[in-house]
């Protein structure tokens, strides 16, 4: 397991580096704009005080821009979820996917090489890629941050924020990666979790402004992820919840994977649309006699 795990590993360093250069340089940019905004916070407040409040309703409400808390809630962990949530859905949808459909994965598993540790060598080399990005994105804030005596927010207080978004992005990226053992092909898993992601972004955010959602939004994961909030306390149950789902649904595609029959190239089907076309061919033959 431990050669699987240091090969998917070695394969992740583009994507480690590129997004996780990219979230430090966003941190490095948007830092330092505080003090502009902290220093014109009444005006901002009275141009907010222009628009609908359902705008900020639809983004859990209207954060305080004059504090470090805030600015970042809004202008930081609000959208990584759906930036980062479409990057760990491709990516966990076609751990084994893409590899089946290219024709590879059944060369693989064909190797003496147990099939649980194929599979966890390369579940953990996509966790210890996702920690990765983040803990660069976090030194991305951390380091300007301690550099500045107006943004009071240490290294270790922004750690909550991280876990949370760790959190949600594992139970989307567990996700996919179940339905990539259930589903005929890797666009299909990536399709569905995608739609899954984007629709729970807008059925939380309309929730705060139409309440017959409500009860359809507190099924769903994206209303347990803090972002900003968990400056002020991280909610355990929620963060538990989120990861104790997340490795419900990796036990679950490895039972599926260790009794999956490998194709040997391209996408599969499902299973009802082949019922239906044998029953089809049987009732052609039928007719020709």
């Amino acid at each position: 397991m431990g050669t699987i795990f240091r090969y998917a590993l070695s394969k992740s360093r583009g994507a480690i580096l590129g997004w996780g250069l990219g979230l430090l340089a966003l941190g490095l940019l948007i830092v330092p704009i505080f003090d502009t905004i902290a220093e014109q916070a009444d005006q901002i407040g009275q141009l907010m005080d222009i628009y609908p409040a359902e705008i900020f309703e639809f983004f859990g409400g209207l954060s305080d821009f004059s504090t470090p808390e805030g600015f970042l809630s809004i202008e930081y962990f609000s959208f990584l979820p759906i930036i980062l949530g479409i990057y760990v859905i491709s990516l966990a949808s076609g751990l084994f996917a893409s590899d089946e459909e290219s024709g590879r994965l059944d060369l693989m598993v064909a190797h003496p090489l147990s099939r649980t540790a194929f599979f966890f060598g390369r579940v953990g080399a996509l966790l210890v890629t996702l920690v990765a990005i983040l803990t660069i994105g976090w030194l991305g804030l951390g380091l300007p941050s301690s550099a500045m005596e107006s943004f009071s927010l240490g290294m270790g207080e922004l750690v909550p924020p991280f876990l949370s978004l760790l959190a949600i992005l594992l139970i989307f990226a567990s996700l996919a990666l179940l339905l990539s053992m259930i589903l005929p092909s890797r666009r299909a898993a990536s399709m569905v979790s995608v739609l899954l992601l984007v629709a729970g972004f807008f059925i939380e955010g309309l929730s705060g402004i139409n309440a017959d959602l409500e009860p359809l939004a507190k099924w769903l994961p994206l209303r347990y992820y803090q972002g900003g909030d968990a400056f002020n306390g991280l909610n355990w149950t929620w963060l538990g919840g989120l990861i104790g789902f997340s490795l419900l649904f990796i036990l679950l595609a490895w039972w599926r994977f260790q009794r999956r029959d490998i194709r040997v190239a391209g996408e599969g089907s499902l299973p009802f649309l082949n019922r239906i076309r044998r029953v089809r061919r049987k009732n052609q033959r039928a007719a020709v006699r």
